[in-house]
């Protein structure tokens, strides 16, 4: 399982609309995020993960379905886009995945979650996990994901 990445983005927003800066200082996601490759970003306010997501879309799509959803088919979009003004996202790909699956991204998600949990709560606003059996690599390759986020 190839893991490439992270990349951060900065987003500033309100309920309604959000804009981004690339760690490059462009107003655009590049690189990894505007690729098709299986995706695992995870939003975080003050280095403390908020949500943990997948995609296979590039992020400016993904990231706009959720801030315009409004309950159609069930899906109300990202809580977060609620609740303060700025965060941070960083962005990891798949780079292997096998015709673009997100199984094994996505048992990664739900091991980074769970990663999560056990440090005391759930991401704030993680509404939705998917868990499958995982192996080694996939814990393997959550807790170094997580390892960004936890203080020494």
């Amino acid at each position: 399982m190839q893991i490439v990445g992270p990349e951060r983005y900065s987003l500033t927003y309100t309920s309604q609309a959000f804009t981004v800066l690339c760690n490059k200082g462009t107003s655009k996601f590049s690189g990894i995020a505007v690729s098709n490759m299986p995706k695992l970003y995870i939003a975080s306010v003050n280095g403390k993960p908020i949500y943990v997501g997948i995609t296979k879309q590039p992020m400016q799509k993904r990231l706009q379905y959720g801030w315009k959803a409004a309950g159609e088919h069930g899906y109300h979009g990202y809580a977060w886009r609620k609740s303060g003004e700025a965060a941070e996202v960083d962005v990891w790909g798949h780079a292997d995945a096998i015709e673009r699956n997100v199984r094994d991204i996505e048992t990664v998600e739900a091991e980074v979650v769970y990663l999560i949990r056990q440090q005391g709560q759930w991401p704030e606003f993680q509404t939705e996990i998917h868990f499958y059996q995982s192996t080694d690599i996939h814990r393997r390759v959550a807790s170094e994901i997580l390892g960004r986020y936890l203080a020494p």
